[in-house]
């Protein structure tokens, strides 16, 4: 039996996250349990306010919670295997196994890098050097961008394995599209809230256009200039607010600023899901994903060039369906599910522990893996 413990963000914890939606751990890790990987997740520990407000400044200055993976030492230090989903993760179980680095157990870190390689040109040298301390404990390097992998080898001269990201299907089950019929006005819909949206381009394509219809939902702050009296910006809270603007649109615009860490992936999972046809700014790495006979795609910044796509779209609907049918065949042909996601995780864990324990076998005795079993 592998113990594997998932070490996620405070407010994450499988027992209060989502509450009686009984969606198991965030991310689908949980889709990994089995008769031969038994998992374990990082708790919440009730805090007073000073103690959070605490906690919080400390995370601020290290860049990752360490009070929060202290609390959490006992399951990860006991166990196979840690597995954690983003940087502040990953860095933080990195210095408490290197603070225990005596003990005789020594787990696999598989950590998964998000933002990091992003933020890597703004670091001061002191930062660089203690993260890049950090990031040499780690046994397995993943991102979710080719993007961000090459980043990797860049700065830190390791190889990366890509992992898909994947969808929980049961929030947004899959949809075939049938037919496509765009309302006058052209729907418009976008909603998000990573740091990357560049909602300045969306809406100044489209502001004073009484062709077009464009609500923006996100819970980050917006200029009020963008509003217009076709352009409504609200936050969308919650899955049925989402469902709701799908529901509304006729096409999806993801639009972003450029990045390394396939920003925008999880909309673009969820209107293809969905049967939306989409338009992406072609940044980031999520050609990774679908190609062009998937999803449209435009260059960074360019209002024109968005616009002429919607405009190709709306004329030819036959092309917008077929590319959101097409889009929709590839998703399940990929399984961009989170239970693929998860099965990742197992994969890379049993051919990293199948290794390390090939080395103390003799030569004689077979591998305690197969090596087909990886593709799969």
């Amino acid at each position: 039996m592998t113990h594997v413990h998932v070490h996620l963000f405070y407010g994450a914890d499988p027992r209060s996250y989502r509450k009686g939606d009984d969606i198991g751990c965030l991310y689908g890790y949980h889709h990994a349990e089995s008769s031969e990987f038994a998992l374990s997740y990082s708790r919440d520990k009730a805090e007073s306010r000073p103690m959070r407000l605490m906690r919080r400044a400390l995370k601020t200055a290290l860049g990752f919670d360490f009070i929060h993976t202290w609390r959490n030492r006992d399951a990860l230090l006991s166990c196979d295997a840690v597995w954690t989903h983003t940087e502040q993760e990953y860095l933080s179980a990195a210095l408490l196994l290197l603070l225990k680095g005596r003990t005789r157990n020594k787990p696999l870190l598989l950590a998964q890098s998000i933002w990091l390689l992003d933020k890597w040109p703004e670091y001061g040298a002191l930062r660089r050097w203690a993260y890049r301390k950090l990031i040499a404990r780690a046994d397995i390097l993943t991102t979710h961008s080719s993007v961000n992998a090459a980043l990797v080898r860049e700065y830190f001269g390791r190889d990366a394995t890509q992992v898909f990201y994947g969808l929980n299907t049961r929030d947004f089950a899959l949809r075939e599209p049938r037919a496509w019929t765009p309302h006058a006005p052209l729907r418009v819909g976008a909603i998000g809230n990573d740091r990357d949206r560049d909602w300045t381009t969306l809406a100044s394509a489209f502001r004073d256009d009484e062709r077009y219809h464009v609500r923006i939902a996100t819970r980050r702050c917006v200029s009020p200039s963008l509003r217009a009296s076709n352009v409504e910006i609200a936050p969308a809270i919650g899955l049925n607010a989402a469902r709701k603007l799908y529901d509304w649109a006729d096409v999806i615009v993801v639009p972003l600023r450029a990045n390394t860490h396939a920003s925008g992936l999880t909309v673009l999972l969820e209107s293809v899901a969905l049967g939306k046809p989409v338009i992406v700014t072609d940044v980031g790495g999520l050609r990774d994903y679908f190609g062009t006979g998937h999803v449209s795609y435009v260059p960074a910044h360019d209002r024109a060039a968005l616009k002429r796509a919607v405009d190709e779209l709306r004329a030819n609907p036959s092309l917008a369906l077929a590319r959101a049918q097409a889009a929709l065949r590839h998703f399940i042909a990929r399984d961009y599910t989170t239970r693929e996601f998860a099965l990742q995780h197992v994969r890379l864990t049993r051919e990293a522990l199948g290794r390390a324990q090939g080395v103390n076998q003799s030569a004689s005795e077979p591998a305690v893996f197969a090596s087909h079993e990886l593709t799969q």
